[in-house]
Protein backbone atom coordinates (compact mmCIF):
# COMPACT_ATOMS: atom_id res chain seq x y z
CA UNK A 1 0.00 0.00 0.00
CA UNK A 2 1.25 3.50 -0.94
CA UNK A 3 1.47 6.09 1.29
CA UNK A 4 -1.13 7.90 -0.37
CA UNK A 5 -3.39 5.08 -0.30
CA UNK A 6 -2.39 4.74 3.26
CA UNK A 7 -3.58 8.44 4.03
CA UNK A 8 -7.23 8.18 1.96
CA UNK A 9 -7.87 4.85 3.96
CA UNK A 10 -6.95 6.75 7.66
CA UNK A 11 -10.15 8.61 9.55
CA UNK A 12 -9.97 12.17 9.83
CA UNK A 13 -7.78 13.69 12.30
CA UNK A 14 -9.62 16.81 13.35
CA UNK A 15 -12.64 18.59 11.90
CA UNK A 16 -13.40 22.37 11.32
CA UNK A 17 -15.83 24.93 10.64
CA UNK A 18 -14.99 28.00 8.08
CA UNK A 19 -17.10 30.92 8.69
CA UNK A 20 -17.97 34.17 6.88
CA UNK A 21 -18.03 36.91 9.38
CA UNK A 22 -19.44 39.25 6.38
CA UNK A 23 -18.34 42.74 4.48
CA UNK A 24 -16.13 43.94 7.02
CA UNK A 25 -12.60 42.68 7.64
CA UNK A 26 -11.63 40.12 8.75
CA UNK A 27 -14.05 38.18 6.53
CA UNK A 28 -12.91 35.01 7.78
CA UNK A 29 -12.78 32.76 10.82
CA UNK A 30 -11.41 29.09 11.42
CA UNK A 31 -13.36 27.40 14.58
CA UNK A 32 -11.77 23.74 15.96
CA UNK A 33 -14.65 21.29 15.99
CA UNK A 34 -13.25 18.18 17.10
CA UNK A 35 -10.13 16.07 16.88
CA UNK A 36 -6.94 17.19 17.13
CA UNK A 37 -6.43 21.49 18.06
CA UNK A 38 -2.89 21.74 17.02
CA UNK A 39 -4.04 19.98 13.20
CA UNK A 40 -6.74 22.89 12.79
CA UNK A 41 -4.41 25.58 13.94
CA UNK A 42 -1.87 25.13 11.64
CA UNK A 43 -4.60 24.51 9.21
CA UNK A 44 -6.42 27.95 10.07
CA UNK A 45 -3.15 29.60 9.20
CA UNK A 46 -3.33 28.43 5.42
CA UNK A 47 -6.59 28.77 4.72
CA UNK A 48 -6.34 32.66 6.29
CA UNK A 49 -3.70 33.27 3.83
CA UNK A 50 -5.56 32.02 1.27
CA UNK A 51 -9.34 33.92 2.17
CA UNK A 52 -7.99 36.73 4.16
CA UNK A 53 -9.14 39.76 1.43
CA UNK A 54 -11.99 37.80 -0.41
CA UNK A 55 -15.76 37.34 -0.21
CA UNK A 56 -17.33 34.79 -1.44
CA UNK A 57 -18.63 36.36 -4.41
CA UNK A 58 -15.22 37.15 -5.86
CA UNK A 59 -14.17 34.98 -8.81
CA UNK A 60 -10.82 34.26 -6.91
CA UNK A 61 -12.78 32.64 -3.91
CA UNK A 62 -14.04 29.43 -6.00
CA UNK A 63 -10.53 28.45 -7.18
CA UNK A 64 -9.14 29.14 -3.25
CA UNK A 65 -12.18 27.68 -1.70
CA UNK A 66 -11.39 24.10 -4.01
CA UNK A 67 -7.10 24.69 -2.61
CA UNK A 68 -8.58 24.77 0.37
CA UNK A 69 -10.84 21.82 0.23
CA UNK A 70 -8.33 19.78 -1.43
CA UNK A 71 -5.72 20.70 1.63
CA UNK A 72 -8.27 19.52 3.84
CA UNK A 73 -8.05 16.30 2.22
CA UNK A 74 -4.32 15.97 2.51
CA UNK A 75 -4.64 16.67 5.78
CA UNK A 76 -7.44 14.99 7.01
CA UNK A 77 -9.25 17.88 8.13
CA UNK A 78 -13.21 17.55 8.01
CA UNK A 79 -14.72 20.76 6.88
CA UNK A 80 -17.79 23.04 7.04
CA UNK A 81 -18.39 26.05 5.19
CA UNK A 82 -21.11 28.61 6.72
CA UNK A 83 -21.47 31.05 4.26
CA UNK A 84 -24.14 32.97 5.66
CA UNK A 85 -26.73 31.85 3.02
CA UNK A 86 -28.04 28.54 4.35
CA UNK A 87 -27.44 26.64 1.16
CA UNK A 88 -23.49 25.39 2.44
Amino acid sequence: MSYVENEIDSPPLASARIVYLGPVAPHWEVYHTGGERKVVDLFRQRVLARLMLLPPHDPQFKRNRERIVKDSEIERVTLVWDLGTGDD
